[in-house]
C-alpha cells in the first residue's frame, strides 16, 4: 500500500501545451507551466547567467555524486523550463517542444520538465510520493515503457500508474462510459470510453487544436497590416503625464522559434478575450458588417478585431475555412482534416452497436481549446443534425472553464486518491522482478 493519509501521490499531466502536476486528492493542480523548454546549445552560446539551482551536483548514495544533468546534455545544450526562465530573451534561445502529435519525441526535454515539476515547483522528493501519469488515448506500447524507465531508474519513485486522458475525464465527472472530445493545445482527440477503459478502436484525432488557432488568428491579423510585437522587442517610455510612446529594441540574436513563441502567446490571449464559437455554421456575408472590439496589444495600440472572432473558432467545426485565411493555404487536404461532429460521429460508429446510444447521451468535453464560449452549444446543436434520430444527444462540459482545462488532471487525482485503487499500483518491486514490460499488464 502507497496510499493512505501520509504519503499522497503525485499526479502529473504533460499536455502539449502545459504540464499540469499536483497532489492527488486537490482539486486543481498546483503547478501550471508550458511543456515547452528553451534550449541554448552550449557551442556557441556564452553563459550569461547563474547556472540554475537544479543542477548542483547531488550526493548519491550509489556512487559519491552525481549531476543532474547528463554529462551529454551539459555539453551540448542547457534548458530553461517554466514560464519565468521562457519569459526572459537570451541570445541564441531556441523554444522546442518534447511532445510532437501527441508522441514523446524528445525524452531529455520530458525528464527536465519532470525534475522541474518535482524539485521548484511542488519542492517534492519523487522518490517518496507514487506517481500517477496522464498518458494519450493511443499511446504505443515503447512510449509506455519509455515513460516507465525513467520514473523507476532516474527518480527512484515507488510506484507509478498510467492512465489514458479520455478514462481521467471520463472520472472528473464521475462516468464509466462516455465520449471524450478532447481538444487541447496541440491537437483534439474523441475517444469511446467503456466501463473505465479506452476503446482504442474508436479513437479519432485530429491537429486543429489551441496553437493551430491562435496560428490563424496571428496570420489572419498579420494580413491586416497589424504586428504582434513581443513584450521584450519594445520599451514604453513616458513623453507626457499618462502618455507612452514605445520604442522598438533591437536583438539580432535572438532566434525565429523564440520570437514566434512569444508572439503566439499574444495571439491565444487575443483568441482567448474575444473568440467564440458561431451558433451557426460561419458564412462570410453574415458576418461582414458584425460588431469591432477592441483589444489592447502589450506595446499599447488598440486593434479592432471583428468577424475573425467568430471565424477562427469555426475552424474546428469547419476546418476548410482555413484555406480563407492568408497565409494558411499550405493546409489544403481537406481529407486529413475532420470538423469535430464528424469525428464525433465517426467515433461512435466505429464502437458496438449496443453502446452507441449511450455514448451519444454523454459526450464530455475537456481541455483547454474546449473552454472556449459557445463551443458547447454549437456542437450539441451540429450532431443532433447529424445524429441518428434515435439517438439522444447530451454534450456535457463544466460550467466552471477551469475544471475543463484540467479535467484529466482532476481525474487523475480522484482516481490517485480512491481507496480501492490502492492495490492498482505498479510498484518498484514488481519492475525489478518483472521488468518494465510488465506495465501493459498492470496499466491496461
Amino acid at each position: 500500500m502507497y496510499g493512505g493519509d501520509e504519503v499522497s501521490a503525485i499526479v502529473i499531466d504533460l499536455g502539449s501545451h502545459t504540464c499540469k502536476a499536483g497532489y492527488a486528492g486537490e482539486d486543481a493542480p498546483k503547478a501550471v507551466f508550458p511543456s515547452v523548454v528553451g534550449s541554448i546549445d552550449q557551442a556557441g552560446a556564452v553563459e550569461d547567467i547563474k547556472p540554475e539551482r537544479d543542477s548542483e551536483p547531488v550526493p548519491d548514495s550509489k556512487n559519491g555524486i552525481r549531476s543532474f544533468d547528463s554529462e551529454k546534455t551539459k555539453s551540448k545544450r542547457k534548458l530553461y523550463v517554466g514560464s519565468q526562465a521562457l519569459g526572459y530573451r537570451r541570445d541564441h534561445m531556441e523554444v522546442i517542444s518534447p511532445i510532437r502529435d501527441g508522441v514523446v519525441v524528445d525524452w531529455d526535454v520530458v525528464d527536465k520538465i519532470w525534475d522541474h515539476a518535482f524539485r521548484e515547483r511542488l519542492l517534492i522528493d519523487p522518490k517518496e510520493h507514487p506517481m500517477l501519469l496522464a498518458e494519450p488515448s493511443s499511446n504505443v506500447p515503447q512510449q509506455r515503457e519509455r515513460a516507465a524507465e525513467l520514473m523507476f531508474e532516474s527518480y527512484k519513485v515507488p510506484a507509478l500508474f498510467l492512465a489514458k486522458n479520455a478514462v481521467l475525464t471520463s472520472f472528473a465527472s464521475g462516468r464509466a462510459t462516455s465520449l471524450v472530445v478532447d481538444s487541447g493545445g496541440g491537437s483534439t482527440t474523441v475517444a469511446a470510453v467503456h466501463d473505465g477503459f479506452v476503446l482504442q478502436k474508436a479513437v479519432s484525432s485530429s491537429p486543429i487544436g489551441g496553437e493551430f488557432l491562435s496560428e490563424c488568428m496571428m496570420k489572419s491579423l498579420e494580413s491586416k497590416g497589424i504586428v504582434l510585437k513581443p513584450r521584450y522587442s519594445f520599451k514604453r517610455k513616458e513623453i507626457r503625464p499618462g502618455e507612452f510612446q514605445s520604442i522598438d529594441l533591437d536583438f539580432p540574436n535572438t532566434t525565429e522559434s523564440y520570437r514566434l513563441y512569444c508572439q503566439k502567446l499574444i495571439a491565444s490571449d487575443i483568441k482567448e478575450c474575444v473568440c467564440r464559437a458561431p451558433d451557426t455554421a460561419y458564412d462570410e456575408s453574415a458576418y461582414a458588417n458584425i460588431p469591432m472590439t477592441s483589444y489592447e496589444l502589450p506595446d499599447g495600440q488598440t486593434i479592432e478585431i471583428g468577424a475573425d472572432r467568430f471565424k477562427i473558432p469555426d475552424i474546428l467545426f469547419n476546418p476548410s475555412l482555413v484555406q480563407t485565411i492568408p497565409g494558411m493555404e499550405s493546409f489544403n487536404d481537406p481529407a486529413a482534416y475532420r470538423g469535430l461532429p464528424q469525428m464525433v460521429i465517426e467515433s461512435i460508429n466505429k464502437c458496438d452497436v449496443d453502446i452507441r446510444r449511450e455514448l451519444f447521451s454523454s459526450i464530455l468535453l475537456a481541455g483547454g481549446t474546449a473552454s472556449m464560449q459557445q463551443l458547447k452549444e454549437r456542437l450539441e446543436k451540429d450532431l443532433m443534425e447529424e445524429a441518428p434520430q434515435a439517438a439522444r444527444v447530451k454534450v456535457l462540459a463544466s460550467g466552471n472553464a477551469t475544471e475543463r482545462r484540467f479535467s484529466v488532471w482532476i481525474g487523475g487525482s480522484i482516481l490517485a486518491s480512491l481507496g480501492s485503487f490502492q492495490q492498482m499500483w505498479f510498484s518498484k518491486a514488481e519492475y525489478e522482478e518483472h521488468g518494465v514490460s510488465y506495465i501493459q499488464r498492470k496499466c491496461p
